[in-house]
């Protein structure tokens, strides 16, 4: 096809003809060979070791959804990266965050980007919310045969649905199977700890602010407990990630404000470790 290309000048036919209003159809169509589940991985034995991403959390609030993430990958017992991104746009109202194979997640993120971008120029129309998890649960789907070798990518997508007028957040397994969760959700391998933190602490009227914080708190009790979800680093200021996403798109919060909001939560950790009290009753 390159060949074609070059020798030619001009894109191949197949370029110019309407077709699918799907990337991931196109490519299969025309080089199905660089799509991620296609490609062959020589023999291995025992697990393949790569850097993993891990906690990523959400959270609704009246108007919108909070999705954020730590910075931490791991590899085995080693800290490959203290400051990974894994928390992304996938387009103007919706955001996708990363856990399981680094590599393979980021890469998946892109693909899904193009996915999205490729929808709305052929139809000149942006998919429903529903619509892009749907989309995003068959590109997991496609990476089964790499999660079965130990390269899974276990993603949270989150957005605000225009239609709906409200922040919405979607879960997924490995398989690609696809689960609404209701007002909040973690993956991950501190994913149990941080959604035990916004159990307790998660309310409907939860401010946008304060939606921020909760995920943060969150994260950090994850850090608490889990060896492979990394903390706020004041020495290297490295703070999480936090996007927020409402009828004016999506936002990442600046440096500035993610360390504010860290920052205080550690202040108030030296006197109360474990964080805040919820109310017996």
């Amino acid at each position: 096809m390159e060949a074609n290309t070059r020798s030619t000048g001009r894109l191949p036919a197949a370029f110019l003809t309407p077709g699918s209003s799907s990337f991931m159809d196109f490519l299969s169509e025309h080089q199905p060979e660089i799509l991620p589940g296609n490609r062959q991985l020589p023999p291995t034995q025992g697990v393949i070791e790569a850097p993993h991403g891990t906690t990523i959390v959400a959270a609704t609030f009246p108007g919108g959804v909070v999705l954020a993430g730590d910075r931490r990958a791991t590899m085995g017992n080693v800290i490959a990266q203290r400051d990974i991104e894994k928390v992304f746009p996938a387009d103007e109202y919706s955001a996708v965050g990363i856990a399981g194979t680094a590599g393979l997640a980021v890469e998946m993120v892109k693909l899904f980007q193009l996915e999205l971008e490729h929808f709305e120029k052929v139809e000149g129309a942006q998919l429903s919310l529903e619509g892009k998890a749907n989309r995003l649960s068959t590109m997991i789907r496609s990476n089964l045969g790499m999660a079965m070798q130990g390269l899974a990518v276990v993603p949270l997508f989150a957005g605000y649905d225009v239609d709906r007028g409200k922040g919405r957040i979607f879960s997924y397994d490995v398989t690609g199977g696809r689960s609404e969760e209701q007002n909040y959700a973690a993956t991950g391998s501190g994913s149990i700890f941080a959604r035990g933190a916004m159990k307790k602490l998660f309310r409907d009227d939860l401010s946008e602010a304060e939606a921020t914080t909760l995920v943060i708190q969150a994260l950090y009790d994850a850090a608490d407990d889990d060896s492979a979800t990394g903390g706020p680093d004041v020495a290297r200021r490295i703070y999480p990630i936090v996007t927020v996403i409402t009828d004016d798109g999506f936002r990442r919060l600046t440096d500035s404000e993610a360390s504010e909001i860290a920052r205080s939560i550690l202040e108030r950790r030296l006197e109360q470790p474990d964080g805040p009290r919820a109310a017996l009753l």
